[in-house]
């Protein structure tokens, strides 16, 4: 069997591509996605997304058709499940003159198989580390991953390279411990507890110091006028090319939420940290356990639990319902959407697909 996928379908970028991808190797059935990307300025395959088709296939040993630049149409079939081992991937090596595609995001697409795989995997990923329309390094560390952890997924990542758009050069390790195709455990997170302490760094490369001491200033004041203290690092890093960005992460008692805003050429450090600060303070009054961004990032994970998850967040964002469509399309999982009387979404996640657990065998040590 065939999944078929509509890559218009919703919001019709790249993130049909990547669950697709992860879900096609988890389950081991082919996918045939047409129209890929077709509603965006450039339709079709970008770098970012062609690493993740050739990642994929290095990881399931997939046979592939349509694994070009701009490409509309794929076809991917893996062979086997993901395999552990060693892998470094560059997004950059697709696209003459490099790239800055998002390294946080072709992890989206390896990670789920890889928790799934038996033994221990380690990856390189070179490209964009800290880009716009992606989620920072600093957001997978301290919000996507610990929430995959309580899900039982055991990851860690190390940044060793900053890198921001268009010059990329960002390099972020990754280690993964599989668990050899066990279900993974549901989580509850509808109820995100008290506020406990709001961190953040503001940060700037190759350009000049008090940018960076700017953002993380007016961050601060702003969120302390509302008496919400926050403890904002400015910080001068390296880089392939100059970039800056400030990078906010809420922390609940069960669990955290991020915000980022990255700086544009000619746009005072001031407006770039009030972004930030803007989303920070949306999501905190809204009441809801998971940010907007984190919602949909979650769902694959859910969606191979052992038993039904549920979270709140503050709405039904395009990517969540794109998203809970995909995995529709494989039979993995049913998600439900109810309004809460307080104003917010209760997403529920129902898995369809019964995993045994592995079978261990003793071994006697003489």
């Amino acid at each position: 069997m065939t999944v078929e996928i509509d890559g218009r379908y919703g919001e019709g970028g790249g993130q049909i591509l990547r669950t697709a991808l992860a879900l096609s190797m988890v389950a081991g059935v082919p996918v045939h996605i047409t129209h890929v990307r077709e509603g965006r300025p450039k339709p079709g395959l970008a770098a970012q997304h062609l690493a993740a088709v050739r990642a994929a296939a290095a990881l399931s040993g997939a046979s592939v058709s349509g694994a070009e630049l701009r490409s509309t149409e794929l076809f991917f079939a893996p062979r086997r499940r993901a395999v552990a081992g060693e892998y470094r991937f560059d997004i950059g090596e697709q696209l003459k003159g490099g790239s800055a595609g998002s390294v946080t995001l072709l992890l989206h697409a390896l990670l789920p198989p890889l928790a799934l795989a038996d033994g221990r995997s380690r990856l390189v990923l070179r490209g964009g580390t800290h880009v716009p329309w992606s989620p920072p390094y600093d957001y997978v560390e301290q919000v996507w991953l610990p929430v995959l952890a309580a899900a039982g997924i055991r990851a860690d990542v190390t940044l060793k390279a900053w890198g921001w758009f268009p010059a990329g050069g960002g390099e972020v390790a990754c280690t993964i411990e599989g668990n050899g195709g066990a279900p993974l455990q549901p989580v509850d997170l509808r109820e995100r507890g008290e506020l406990l302490r709001i961190t953040g760094r503001a940060v700037t490369a190759r350009l000049l110091e008090h940018i960076s001491e700017r953002m993380a200033r007016r961050a601060a004041e702003e969120l302390g006028s509302l008496g919400l203290p926050a403890v904002v690092e400015p910080l001068r890093v390296p880089g392939s090319g100059p970039g800056a960005g400030i990078f906010l992460t809420a922390h609940y008692q069960n669990v955290a939420a991020g915000f980022s805003s990255v700086g544009e050429r000619g746009k005072p450090a001031e407006l770039v940290a009030e972004g930030a600060v803007a989303a920070l303070l949306e999501h905190h009054r809204a009441g809801a356990a998971v940010d907007e961004h984190l919602a949909d990032q979650l769902l694959v994970p859910l969606a191979l639990a052992g038993g039904v998850s549920r979270f709140t967040t503050p709405l039904v964002s395009g990517h969540l319902e794109t998203n809970a469509w995909v995995i529709r399309q494989f039979g993995q999982a049913e998600t439900a959407f109810e309004t809460t009387p307080g104003g917010t979404v209760a997403v529920t996640v129902t898995p369809l697909v019964t995993r045994p657990r592995p079978v261990r065998t003793k071994t006697t040590e003489v």
